[in-house]
């Protein structure tokens, strides 16, 4: 099963980081490129434990939703999202918040992979992890800037 680890370090609070992370409104934006809505369940506010959320989202060319739970929440050190509906046939990611050294260090560690047995590792491998570590990078430089502008105000 692969597994991508994004550590990304912000000049900012763990908590305004935290929260940003796990702002619905704010993940839609900073993805506005890849189309992903909410479609279903909790699609605006921050996210809890126990919450679902339902993705459309178009990836390689492909329409598909994504239903994600909340399975674990720690404010503000971690929360964990699971697919319980969609297109792979496993997906846990892991958002950890650490403070280190006066600053807020965000690691994303996500463990996925797709059906489809042999050909589905394949694709893992060779396409899918550099494709979704990409979109994570993205994201968290979005998140970081957010969260540097918030700690200036």
């Amino acid at each position: 099963m692969p597994q991508i680890v994004v550590e990304t370090e912000i000049e900012s609070d763990i908590e305004i980081c935290f929260d940003l992370a796990r702002d619905i409104g704010f993940y839609k934006q900073s993805l506005k490129h890849k189309n992903e809505i909410p479609v279903m369940g909790k699609i605006s506010g921050l996210v809890e434990e126990g919450d679902s959320i339902t993705w459309e989202t178009n990836h390689l060319g492909f329409m598909q939703h994504l239903t994600l739970k909340v399975s674990e929440l720690k404010k503000p050190y971690v929360f964990t999202d699971e697919m319980t509906d969609g297109s792979f046939k496993s997906y846990k990611h892991d958002h950890i918040f650490e403070k280190r050294n006066g600053k807020t260090v965000m690691i994303d560690k996500l463990h996925f992979s797709s059906k489809y047995g042999i050909l589905g590792k394949i694709v893992d491998r060779l396409i899918l992890k550099r494709h979704i570590r990409g979109i994570m990078i993205t994201r968290n430089e979005i998140l970081k800037q957010k969260a540097e502008e918030l700690s200036k105000h």
